[in-house]
């Protein structure tokens, strides 16, 4: 038999695939299962994580184009901000910082331009089977006009504002970031415990941060804190600064951490900012926005150096009382790993913290895949601690369209009909004191356009398809920024949920790991395509449970390759023995046939429910049984002699059953190993079949078992369980499988599979088979 050349076979179908355009939605019908694909941003190169969850959504997107006829499966990628930015500064070499805005973002919409067609292809490779025409980048003027439109609306609702406070600030990528763009991180730090002075008495602090020492603008101890009841009222002297700060007395202060008495900064954290506030402290400015120290002597040191040095000059000035090794965990920005800081800027807001309840109901509103994964979500809005920050000082990204009248400081926007709008590009006056406004020179969060990709996708059918779409596949790592700020700006703007079911997927790991090009344990998809295939790529991605992390096994990956290489075969050999079929339904059914069709039919029910409820999992785990066990082990072993030399209704019955079995299997394989599907249904089925390809053939339909079907099927597995023993006892006999034999079978057994005795006989090469007490072989 000739090799079976797998990438001859796909170069083959997805071209066809996007000449017969098979994927286009039909936006005419009145049911559309709509899917808000995430998109993937032009950061790099694909890797195994995003090829197998890009798989499992498109396995929901295949099954339902075949179960429900059209599915709106859009394509889009991220374009928007910060990682593009970085992205292309480092094929570049250089920093956005060293051009003008307007000359940056020529040079990132020229990058892209280049990129784009590259990127999408890796896309189309894994066999996604999206309309690439239904296409949208969140950088695009659509998107933007979208973004910017949901703004206006979002401030003339009053659900946004702009305020100057101390926020979340990274000064790698010198912007403010939002809550839901921290992580934790753990290290090894210095815990050093400093001798503040009392009235010529040392008062001991701990801290980890002695580079703010110099914006320590007060001192905490616990009002029940009896070592510290007669400092309260008092001024201490800041170590090496020598300046004095009150001591007030607050219930902040825990008695038994540290030595109880705690510094107070602005700002070491959140806790510092509330603080301050809430006794009305005068802040020490010490940090500058790109983490440079602007207090003497140690101006112009990064934090880290200025840490350094400050630890070194507290301990040859004997101010260090104590000092120790710990671990510490502190929070980093999700982009650079860079520890975060609290800055006062001014930056625009959208109110969160008075919608939290609103927020839960919109999330139990909607079916959570597994619903587990809700709990992610509620977790995350009764934590939120602050509104959400959407405006970033980068080069690139949606400019916020706003003008600020440098007089009377009225806010002034556009109309909806300039969108979308740069205010640098623009000038405008104030309608109130007639004097120039200031164009925005921001831009947005890039979740602020992320967030809308529903309505992005609406916009390209014309708001044919409006929200809530549905469903919405994406990973449990940004539940609590993609999925978080889509469900919030849905209900913000509109009052409405995006979607009505959203998917979570899980990480893939090498060995336990996850995987990341600093541990070098990074693998490229199109490295196991090349020696796999795509379909066995995918058949490995169906592995994975529904919202858990997977670990990487190359055994998934050997056991679909001999899958492709079965359902080829067992194809063919099925396609020889129906050469005189004319694809009809016989007058009656051979008992085996019939038990093994309802078989089938419980398998349908089964799968469906399952495809359903995105559960691949388990689809794929049942549909290869049924076909490498039920159907290539059992089914066609017993059936092969009666298509051979059957009578007329005899070998019409089994030609019937393998052909109605083979497509049935075929299909629900299809969502799944969309290559080698297609290429039997073209092979075999098509001359048959109406529909031009498998991918939007109807998807086997379940008819409702009768009791007496129900009842009859456990003599299917009477006859397997004979046929099991017979192959057991010729292995242990060291006889070959075709060996002659005679047969004596229990008389209750004997009596369920009577109807398939001369099946069985043929199978198992029996020339005799009797009823007895039990079973029994002799050759």
């Amino acid at each position: 038999m000739a090799k079976i050349d797998i990438e001859e076979i796909e170069t083959k179908w997805k071209k066809f695939w996007e000449e017969e355009q098979i994927y286009k939605a039909d936006l005419t019908v009145k049911e559309i299962f709509s899917i808000d694909t995430p998109p993937p941003t032009i950061s790099g190169h694909m890797h195994i994580g995003h090829a197998f969850s890009y798989s499992q959504q498109d396995f929901i997107a295949r099954f339902r184009r075949m179960y429900n006829g059209s599915v709106l499966y859009p394509f889009g990628t991220d374009d928007n901000g910060l990682p593009t930015e970085r992205y292309v500064e480092k094929i570049h070499n250089l920093k956005s910082e060293s051009m003008s805005r307007a000359d940056f973002i020529k040079l990132c919409s020229k990058t892209l331009k280049e990129l784009t067609p590259d990127f999408i292809q890796d896309w189309k490779d894994i066999g996604m089977s999206c309309d690439f025409e239904v296409y949208y980048s969140t950088i695009d003027k659509n998107s933007q006009k979208i973004s910017q439109a949901s703004f206006i609306n979002l401030y003339k609702k009053g659900y946004v504002y702009k305020k100057s406070f101390p926020t979340l600030w990274c000064t790698e990528c010198k912007t403010s970031i939002a809550q839901a763009e921290l992580e934790d991180k753990e290290g090894k730090t210095l815990f050093s415990t400093l001798k503040f002075k009392i009235q010529n008495k040392d008062l001991l602090i701990a801290t980890t941060r002695p580079e703010l020492l110099g914006a320590c603008t007060a001192i905490f101890v616990n009002p029940k804190d009896t070592r510290y009841k007669t400092f309260i009222g008092k001024k201490a002297i800041v170590p090496l600064f020598n300046f004095e700060v009150p001591i007030i007395a607050d219930d902040s202060a825990q008695i038994d951490k540290g030595t109880g008495a705690l510094m107070i900064c602005s700002y070491g954290d959140k806790y510092d900012v509330e603080a301050i506030n809430r006794h009305g402290l005068k802040p020490r400015i010490i940090i500058n926005l790109d983490g440079t120290l602007n207090i003497e002597p140690y101006k112009g040191l990064k934090i880290k150096d200025a840490r350094k040095k400050i630890l070194e000059d507290l301990k040859n000035a004997g101010l260090i009382y104590e000092q120790k090794e710990i671990n510490h965990i502190v929070n980093v920005h999700d982009r650079c790993s860079n520890p975060i800081e609290f800055i006062a800027t001014e930056q625009w807001f959208i109110k969160l913290l008075d919608y939290k309840k609103e927020l839960i109901n919109q999330g139990n509103k909607i079916k959570w895949y597994p619903e587990f994964m809700k709990k992610r979500y509620e977790n995350w809005v009764n934590g939120l601690e602050w509104d959400w920050s959407i405006s970033r000082e980068r080069h690139f990204g949606v400019p916020i369209p706003v003008w600020t009248c440098k007089e009377c400081n009225e806010i002034i926007l556009p109309s909806e009909n300039k969108l979308p709008i740069d205010p640098l590009e623009i000038k405008k006056i104030c309608p109130k004191c007639k004097k120039e406004a200031i164009g925005e020179n921001r831009v947005f969060d890039t979740w602020m356009t992320s967030s809308e990709s529903p309505q992005i996708v609406s916009s390209l059918t014309n708001n044919k398809i409006k929200i809530p779409f549905s469903f919405r596949p994406q990973a449990h790592d940004i539940i609590r920024t993609w999925a978080f700020y889509t469900i919030v700006k849905s209900f913000l703007n509109e009052n409405k949920l995006p979607w009505n079911d959203i998917v979570i997927s899980g990480h893939v790991t090498l060995k336990g790991e996850k995987m990341s090009k600093s541990k070098g344990n990074v693998i490229a998809p199109k490295d196991i395509i090349k020696e796999y295939g795509v379909d066995t790529m995918r058949f490995a991605a169906a592995s994975s449970k529904l919202g858990n992390d997977s670990d990487y096994s190359e055994n998934d990956l050997i056991t679909g390759k001999k899958l492709v290489n079965k359902l080829l075969n067992a194809s063919r050999f099925v396609f020889m023995n129906l050469k005189d079929f004319n694809n009809t339904r016989p007058k009656t059914f051979e008992k085996l046939d019939e038990l093994f069709l309802e078989k089938l039919n419980i398998l349908i029910n089964k799968t469906t429910d399952d495809f359903k409820n995105y559960e691949y999992s388990k689809v794929k785990q049942e549909i290869e049984q049924f076909f490498m066990n039920d159907f290539c082990n059992n089914y066609l072993e017993i059936v092969k002699k009666r298509v051979y030399q059957g009578s007329v209704n005899e070998k019409h019955s089994a030609q019937y059953t393998l052909y109605t079995s083979l497509l049935a299997m075929l299909k629900i394989f299809a969502p799944i190993m969309p290559f080698i599907t297609e290429e039997i249904y073209q092979e075999h089925f098509r001359i048959f079949e109406k529909s031009k390809s498998i991918h939007v053939t109807s998807w086997p339909k379940y008819k409702k078992s009768s009791k007496d079907a129900l009842d009859e099927l456990p003599k299917y597995q009477s006859l397997i369980d004979v046929l099991e023993d017979v192959r057991r006892e010729k292995t242990n006999m060291q006889k070959p499988m075709n060996a002659e034999c005679n047969l004596i079978i229990s008389e209750k057994t004997y009596d369920k599979i009577k109807d398939m005795i001369e099946d069985l006989k043929s199978v198992t090469n029996a020339q005799e088979i009797k009823s007895g007490k039990e079973f029994k072989i002799s050759f």
